[in-house]
């Protein structure tokens, strides 16, 4: 049985850009030219879910301007200002080595040592490094109901098992 797909952020339309409805768009994708392949491109207004028709694209100061079909005028395109660009996240494609972040919430943080930290619930970006964001367990032998630890790979996580849901870390438990 299979899990409909979520649809993810992975950009969102910035100010409008002159007087033909053309519009910024910030992309949060590894290679930011790549949000213009996802096919279909959704965007969520008044609640609901609708597809985005992209007519044109350009390269415009360090980075996006995008001309939407529909959206002819800077009156109509100034309505989609602000709203994220999302896709079905069974668009994405497989990492064969690698993980998106989505694939850790969820996921249980063990010490080296085996100590239950608890589990993530979301992660926090940070100008450095991210951070995950792990909520205790109620029976916490340190009284903590939540955890911040900077993902940090080699230093800080030991090892990540997205297939067992699993996150080993280099974290004193009291901290």
């Amino acid at each position: 049985m299979s899990k409909k797909a979520e649809p993810i952020v992975i950009g969102k339309f910035g100010a409008v850009h002159g007087i033909k409805g053309w519009l910024k768009v910030h992309s949060y994708t590894d290679d930011p030219e790549s949000i213009f392949e996802y096919k279909p491109l959704l965007m969520k207004s008044k609640g609901q879910f609708q597809e985005v028709n992209i007519a044109d694209w350009k390269c415009h100061s360090n980075g996006f301007v995008a001309k939407i079909v529909g959206f002819d005028v800077r009156e109509e395109a100034q309505a989609l200002v602000g709203l994220e660009l999302l896709v079905d996240s069974d668009k994405l494609p497989n990492l064969e080595e690698d993980f998106y972040w989505r694939d850790l919430i969820g996921c249980q943080v063990k010490t080296d040592n085996g100590y239950d930290l608890g589990v993530v619930t979301e992660i926090m970006e940070t100008g450095s490094n991210d951070v995950l964001v792990v909520k205790a367990n109620s029976n916490d032998a340190f009284g903590h109901k939540e955890r911040l630890i900077p993902f940090i790979e080699k230093q800080v996580i030991s090892n990540v098992d997205i297939t067992s849901k699993l996150i080993q870390v280099n974290w004193e438990p009291d901290f």
